[in-house]
């Protein structure tokens, strides 16, 4: 009889790998230099679609300081930043009038179960109020990304 252990062990190795997962690009069907797929607009003028996801983002309260369009500007930065930016790169916005602006930047990816997560900083300007604000996010089956609280 032939020894049958090192197959099963090479079995149970390759069985292993196979459960190990990476972060891929599964995002909808937009590219970092397009405008965010947005549904019907909401009352705070930004929709339902990925970015309603966001809700107010890491603006928190400050973003009802901002006009709809300024505030939708905002969340796309965002958007963009988990959705395609490297690790450290900003991803700019301002307000038509250039009184309002911000940056943002989000770091590793990482996977908590099955979802992808960030974390992210966002730090704007409004009413010439500098602030710096941290947080989480993790992708939705829909490309939508949600703010952890």
């Amino acid at each position: 009889m032939k020894p049958v252990v090192a197959p099963i062990a090479v079995i149970i190795s390759l069985l292993s790998l196979s459960a190990c997962s990476t972060i891929s690009g599964q995002g909808p069907a937009v590219g970092p230099n397009t405008v965010a797929p947005v549904n019907a607009p909401s009352a705070s003028g930004v929709g339902s679609g990925v970015l309603g996801e966001l809700g107010n983002g890491l603006l928190g309260a400050s973003a009802g300081r901002l006009a709809p369009a300024d505030r939708k500007k905002a969340l796309e930065a965002e958007y963009k930043a988990l959705e395609y930016s490297p690790v450290g790169q900003a991803t700019s916005w301002k307000s038509a009038s250039g009184a309002q602006s911000g940056e943002v930047v989000a770091a590793q990816p990482y996977q908590v179960g099955s979802q992808n997560c960030r974390q992210y900083t966002h730090s704007f300007t409004i009413d010439g109020s500098p602030q710096t604000v941290r947080g989480t996010a993790c992708r939705n089956p829909d490309g939508s990304w949600t703010p952890l609280t």
